[in-house]
């Protein structure tokens, strides 16, 4: 039993003593050796390596791949027309040096996104001083991110000490008016568009007036043109039918009487409830006493 443990216990001790040996660096970072705050050497190739044990060395480990930087401020910058306006922007670096990294940054990657944000906040605001908001939006927008990258780029290896990084690209992604200045070009968008509906409803409703007056005029001209038109038609018929009655009567009075008679009698007689009371003496029934001959 006790021989047991003694092969256990050395196995611990032989995987422990490895372990502080060994490490592994992958192929997405860098590994750097350094002892006692001196850095020895950078590993950059992926593979298994080898080291004394802490303390005399200790390995920590920085990402190679490209990173990734957002903006989340919310400082204003000023333009050449001196308009207050926020940016959002993304930026997109990597580690190329990791002793002049850690100089200068330190161990923490985070450390590295703060400066350089810092550095590239500077170089975006100092750029968008030179321009005017119509510059920055379209016409020099490509010139802007050009010459930001060429600052920090600058500023990131000037002074003799290097960060030990590269600026890859800088984008911008969002280019406005603070609120308060969005709001008033709302307020002055929303105002403008009130005047043009209004002006357009007034051209509308004169329009409207001016077309349903025309209507009304053609309505009464349409309306006079086929009274008169009627009354010659009425009057060419009542012509038509007086000579006819004329020509009519003009061969037998005696019809023409009787006929006059029978009109006289359908129009005093036009309905079933009309009642006269009339001395049947009288001339207006004399047809009907002499069975139509008025002459008797």
């Amino acid at each position: 039993m006790k021989k047991y443990t003694l092969y256990i216990s050395l196995l611990l001790v032989g995987l422990s003593l490895i372990n502080a040996l060994v490490f592994i660096v992958d192929q997405r970072q860098f590994g750097v050796v350094y002892s006692l705050g001196q850095i020895k050497r950078v590993i950059t190739e992926p593979g298994l390596n080898f080291k004394f044990p802490p303390p005399f060395e200790n390995v920590n480990y920085l990402d190679k791949r490209l990173l990734n930087l957002e903006n989340n401020d919310v400082d204003t910058m000023l333009t050449a027309e001196k308009q207050r306006v926020v940016i959002d922007w993304y930026a997109r670096w990597r580690i190329i040096d990791p002793q002049g990294y850690i100089r200068n940054v330190g161990l923490e990657e985070r450390n590295g996104s703060t400066q350089l944000a810092r550095v590239i906040r500077n170089a975006f605001q100092e750029e968008i001083n030179k321009r005017t908001v119509k510059e920055i939006l379209a016409l020099k927008r490509d010139s802007l991110l050009q010459d930001v990258k060429s600052e920090v780029t600058k500023k990131i290896n000037s002074g003799g000490k290097p960060w030990g990084i590269e600026l890859v690209d800088v984008r911008l992604t969002r280019i406005d008016y603070v609120d308060t200045i969005t709001e008033s070009v709302y307020r002055r968008m929303e105002a403008e568009r009130k005047r043009v509906a209004n002006e357009l409803r007034s051209l509308g409703f004169a329009e409207g007036e001016k077309i349903r007056a025309d209507a009304e005029k053609q309505r009464e001209i349409t309306i006079a043109e086929a009274y008169r038109d009627a009354q010659g038609i009425k009057g060419d018929g009542d012509l038509q039918a007086t000579k006819i009655y004329s020509d009519a009567f003009g061969k037998d009075q005696q019809f023409a009487q009787f006929y006059r008679s029978l009109e006289a009698y359908k129009a005093s007689f036009n309905k079933k409830s009309d009642v006269l009371i009339v001395d049947s003496s009288t001339d207006f029934f004399k047809a009907f006493r002499h069975g139509g001959n008025s002459n008797k």
